[in-house]
């Protein structure tokens, strides 16, 4: 087995051995243990970067990495599998949590007790839930994930985070109750839990047995979905998501994209075209389901008054065009749903972290002045110069200097809207485009090019483009309110650790807009594959456990 094989459990690893180091560190050493979750962070963000370097050289017939922790050959053993779609997943986790970590370390790693460990729980989970190829394994890096999020989300304390904490509490103990139903079903029929090997065992499976198979899969899918967001299952995110901290939020940006991941993996590797009689089972309910979030996403985002909220809705209407999109089938469609997942994440990500410089300017400042790491630019101290003409208030009319910090997060709230609401030039644009472009295409489901579009695809063209306006409203009016109403209150001070990782969000971003074609090209691949599961199956299957010290010194004995 090569390095780069036994290099795939290495982002399991590092988060856990971490987390065991600062637990034994107690909480009165908080400067290194953030150094030591930054090191971490980084470290598990270059290894991820690694990973899908290595996946991509290898082409598209060996695209596919295999580590088995156990060394018991599957579908016996645990195995961690990486390949296009889980180093996509694993490279935009790694962003999300360096960003999430450095805003959080200007001052909310110390508004509670153990933040650095449960934070970096909680990218094991997220690591290993993208890795693993294993119905059971996944089960547990959910619980995993979801037990690190609960710290998390209290993380600060308030009421209205406890208030929301429980209700997410609650919910998502009852998906991974549904989940645990979904699974033992699933093995009851197939006798297996390996994601390759229930691709081979469900066409097998007998014609009166099929109902069970089905029932499973929807218990289980719903589970999915629940943590996905999906309507009418996601009453509970938009309150919950408001109620964390900026930071918590924004690494929960990443976390809803677990649901709908697994979704994708395990609905084209179970349910393909080769599944038989079981072939595309559940993709219409997807379809649905997906345009009634994005529905109710665009209509909830009008009445929204807090930035936070409406982040915490975008974030609905980006699970509602994913999964729609997933349920079409079509490669085209899938490939440009991944390039607007990576795109809306990496907004939604920096708009979470904006959301609270923007809202501390209508309050008091809670940072000390006289701190060296904050940028503070008074209003009061700006003073005209000779000869410009005043209003009645004997205020500047024109040439009037907007303080750095106003100009930083105007600007940036203008790229997070742009990006958000789907207008050119930036990335946004560029997902959405290629998401209307690929339904007017429509190759996937037995359908071919020269078919009109149908009513589904009609109706997921009208939703994108009437969340769009939706958000566009909302956001303006926001943005009108922060940035344009006149209000006699002092600019926000900002901290250096609090504006790197919004720059470093938007600028790649910008980079995606700019660079759009390799990111295509890496989807398009990365689709190709999934709807062509076999090469999955192959190489999970197909790889030979390590022989041991014994195993060759008995092969050398019976040898000649």
């Amino acid at each position: 087995m090569s390095f780069m094989n036994q290099l795939i459990v290495a982002p399991i690893l590092l988060p856990l051995l971490t987390a065991a180091l600062m637990l034994l560190l107690g909480e009165k050493r908080r400067p290194l243990k953030a150094r030591l979750n930054l090191f971490s962070s980084l470290l598990g963000l270059a290894i991820s970067i690694t990973l899908l370097l290595w996946v991509q050289a290898q082409g598209q017939a060996s695209s596919i990495g295999v580590y088995l922790p156990g060394n018991w050959p599957a579908p016996f053993g645990i195995a961690l599998v990486v390949d296009r779609l889980s180093a996509l997943m694993l490279v935009l986790t790694g962003i999300v949590g360096v960003s999430a970590l450095i805003f959080a370390m200007a001052r909310w790693d110390g508004a509670g007790a153990s933040f650095h460990a449960l934070f970096q729980i909680q990218l094991m989970g997220l690591y290993g839930a993208f890795l693993t190829a294993d119905l059971f394994n996944l089960f547990v890096f959910f619980e995993v994930l979801l037990a690190a999020s609960y710290g998390l989300l209290l993380h600060g304390s308030g009421r209205a985070r406890v208030k929301a904490g429980l209700h997410y509490i609650a919910i998502n103990l009852f998906a991974s109750s549904l989940f645990l139903v979904g699974a033992a079903m699933l093995y009851g029929v197939t006798g297996t839990l390996n994601m390759a090997d229930l691709a081979l065992k469900i066409p097998l499976v007998p014609e009166a047995d099929r109902g069970l198979l089905h029932a499973g899969a929807a218990i289980l899918a719903t589970a999915f979905l629940a943590k996905a967001g999906i309507w009418p299952l996601n009453f509970w995110l938009v309150p919950a998501y408001s109620a964390a901290s900026a930071p918590v939020a924004a690494l929960f940006a990443i976390m809803t994209k677990v649901g709908t991941y697994t979704v994708l993996r395990l609905w084209t590797l179970l349910f393909s075209g080769q599944a038989g009689a079981s072939s595309f089972f559940g993709g219409e309910w997807l379809v649905y389901g997906g345009l009634a979030t994005l529905g109710c996403a665009a209509v909830s985002i009008l009445a929204a008054q807090r930035l936070e909220r409406m982040a915490s809705i975008s974030i609905l209407a980006s699970a509602g065009t994913l999964m729609a999109a997933i349920g079409f089938g079509q490669t085209a469609l899938t490939a440009g749903a991944l390039f607007y997942l990576v795109s809306s994440t990496l907004a939604l990500c920096a708009l979470f972290l904006l959301a609270e410089l923007i809202e501390r300017s209508r309050s008091a400042n809670e940072l000390p002045l006289d701190d060296d790491d904050c940028h503070p630019s008074p209003l009061e101290s700006l003073h005209p110069p000779k000869g410009i003409n005043l209003d009645d208030e004997q205020k500047a009319v024109i040439g009037q200097v907007i303080p750095w910090t106003m100009a930083f997060l105007g600007l940036s709230f203008i790229a997070c809207a742009l990006l958000i609401i789907g207008m050119p030039p930036l990335s946004g644009f560029i997902g959405k485009i290629s998401l209307i472009a690929a339904l007017f295409n429509p190759q996937g489901l037995g359908t071919t090019p020269e078919q009109p579009l149908s009513i589904q695809g009609w109706a997921l063209v009208a939703l994108l483009i009437l969340s769009g306006l939706a958000s566009l409203i909302a956001l303006t009016r926001v943005g009108i309110q922060r940035f344009w109403t006149p209000q006699e209150r002092p600019s926000p001070a900002l901290r250096r650790y609090e504006c790197i990782p919004i720059v470093v969000l938007l600028g790649l971003c910008i980079a995606l807009s700019v660079r759009a074609e390799p990111l295509l090209r890496y989807t398009q691949d990365t689709a190709a594959s999934l709807q062509d599961p076999e090469q999955y199956v192959s190489a999970v299957l197909a790889t030979r456990p390590i022989p041991g010290p014994t195993s060759q010194a008995a092969s050398a004995q019976v040898q000649p």
